[in-house]
């Protein structure tokens, strides 16, 4: 994928010819996304603070997961991590797109982050 396309992807073509310290961080954390997503990844993990919540999204490339069967013999499955979102007061979603692939995103309190370490 060329970097154009990438960076449309996270809505920063008009940034092309900028360099970092001319972005926000915002912008910055979208590079940062764009350059894993020109790699054409088989699975993107994005981990982000979105306040107030910490926010983990796992996106397939539409090909889905290899070995997905044995992942959910192992405890990994979708309702194995939609329980475990719930047990941390997580929202928990899938999210498939034509094309795109699918999405697992849960967003878990900043709050309920920080109770669960202690």
């Amino acid at each position: 994928m060329s970097p154009e396309e990438a960076l449309a992807l996270v809505g920063l073509r008009h940034r092309m010819d900028h360099f970092p310290s001319q972005m926000s961080g915002g912008e910055q954390q979208r590079v940062a996304i764009a350059r894993a997503i020109a790699k054409r990844p088989e699975i993107l993990l994005c981990l982000r603070c979105d306040s107030p919540n910490l926010v983990l999204e796992v996106t397939d490339n539409g090909s889905g997961i290899a070995n997905a069967e044995g992942a959910c013999r192992e405890g990994f499955g979708l309702s194995n991590m939609q329980a475990r979102a719930a047990n941390l007061g997580a929202q928990f979603e899938v999210r498939t797109a034509a094309d795109r692939g699918t999405s697992i995103v849960v967003r878990l309190p900043a709050s309920e982050a920080s109770d669960a370490d202690h």
